[in-house]
């Protein structure tokens, strides 16, 4: 077996393209099996199989089934902190001096975030439920958003009450909200008041 060393110039090796095909295969794989049903019931014996691949070629690139959620939602999140730093108002900052105020900034990112949720739930149940969604970067991120924008509401405690905004925003209460039929939009409006109740 051979070793991959880094390149000359520091970067990592690129990819073999086998394993860039066990990859790909691996990930639509658990795409399709996170959607079909409850993600929680998926196994990596499931997702080995139903990928074509061996258990151990699975677990030398993912050590548990919430790795591969986390590796499916990755870009997606990573689209939504982009438009966060660099977007428009109100979900982004806008140019200096015309920012959105705090409230109108936190109903635009709960907005954002129940499309994310409503197109991607079945990842966010395989990767962030329970204590694993506090650990994940995109709450991190998530976190520091909020606190900001409570500390610049003026509230006391903004890291606190940053934790407090985010957590109507767990997948399993979204979830649990649509199986009960409640909309998108009512969930968003809903968020929006509180939005406005806690920074406004």
């Amino acid at each position: 077996m051979t070793t991959e060393l880094p390149m000359a110039d520091g970067r990592p090796p690129r990819e073999r393209a086998d394993a860039a095909r066990n990859r790909a295969k691996v990930l639509a794989a658990a795409e399709r099996l996170f959607a079909a049903g409850d993600p929680a019931a998926v196994t990596m014996d499931d997702i080995a199989r139903a990928a074509g691949i061996g258990r151990g070629t699975l677990y030398r690139r993912y050590p548990d089934r919430a790795s591969i959620a986390r590796a499916l939602l990755d870009e997606h999140e990573r689209a939504l902190q982009e438009r966060m730093l660099r977007g428009a108002p109100p979900l982004g900052p806008g140019e200096p001096g015309g920012a959105a105020a705090p409230a109108d900034r936190l109903a635009a990112f709960y907005a954002a975030m129940v499309e994310l949720l409503e197109t991607h739930v079945h990842l966010v149940l395989g990767a962030e439920t329970g204590a694993a969604r506090y650990r994940t970067g995109a709450y991190a991120f998530w976190r520091l958003h909020v606190t900001h924008l409570a500390r610049e509401a003026g509230r006391p405690d903004p890291g606190v009450l940053a934790d407090q905004l985010l957590a109507p925003l767990a997948p399993e209460l979204f979830r649990h909200q649509r199986d009960a039929g409640v909309t998108p939009a009512r969930i968003a409006a809903g968020l929006a008041a509180l939005a406005r109740g806690a920074l406004g």
